[in-house]
């Protein structure tokens, strides 16, 4: 699926727990209007991730979604995921480049311009940036301050999600921060309606997007 930065509007990133059925998680979300799905497992068996990874990747693409596989270049390669995003001490962003090709999507986390402007240059088509705002999911995430984002935004001619932290409630404060998408992982995934909750989202991503 060819990269467009109007795909990071709203990225959902999943977020398991015990006794979730994930893929109706993510066709909730996807019914709600996400952008793009990434999958993370950071616990799962490799061959049950790939499968997993299948199944959530024809889900995806019959809405025209594309799937993203947190970390694992080789679960993404073996399920039809469209791509693969990678932090600072994951495989680096040129040699997943050399190995998947050049319409393969990668997204690479940047908490720093130099990063990013590391990530851009060794061919990354998007940056992930944040902890925004105290997160759940990571709760040592090094936080960086909406004026933090605006340098890096404006130091990288590629698209940015902000990331962290970010629901209905806080996302306001990220207009005119120069992102292209807000990517979102609790406010989607533990809402008690997650359709809803998503359209919601999406409405607000809309509104700060310039």
């Amino acid at each position: 699926m060819k990269f467009d930065k109007s795909m990071l509007l709203l990225y959902a990133i999943t977020d398991r727990k015990p006794g979730d059925d994930l893929y109706a998680q993510v066709s909730q979300a996807l019914k709600g209007g996400v952008t793009i799905v990434q999958l993370r497992e950071k616990d799962m068996d490799f061959d049950a991730f790939v499968c997993e990874a299948r199944q959530i990747a024809v889900l995806c693409h019959s809405y025209g979604v594309p799937l993203i596989i947190n970390d694992n270049l080789e679960v993404a390669l073996l399920s039809g995921a469209d791509g693969v995003h990678v932090g600072a001490d994951d495989l680096p962003v040129a040699e997943i480049r050399r190995r998947a090709g050049r319409d393969f999507i990668i997204g690479a986390t940047a908490k720093t311009t130099e990063r990013a402007k590391e990530a851009e240059k060794s061919g990354a088509d998007y940056l992930g940036v944040g902890a925004m705002f105290p997160s759940p999911t990571k709760k040592n995430a090094v936080r960086i301050t909406n004026e933090q984002l605006k340098e890096i935004a404006s130091s990288a001619s590629i698209p940015i999600v902000a990331i962290g932290g970010i629901s209905l409630e806080n996302c306001g404060s990220l207009a005119g921060s120069g992102v292209d998408g807000i990517a979102v992982v609790s406010a989607i995934f533990s809402a008690d309606n997650i359709k809803e909750t998503t359209a919601a989202l999406k409405k607000k991503a809309t509104e700060i997007i310039e």
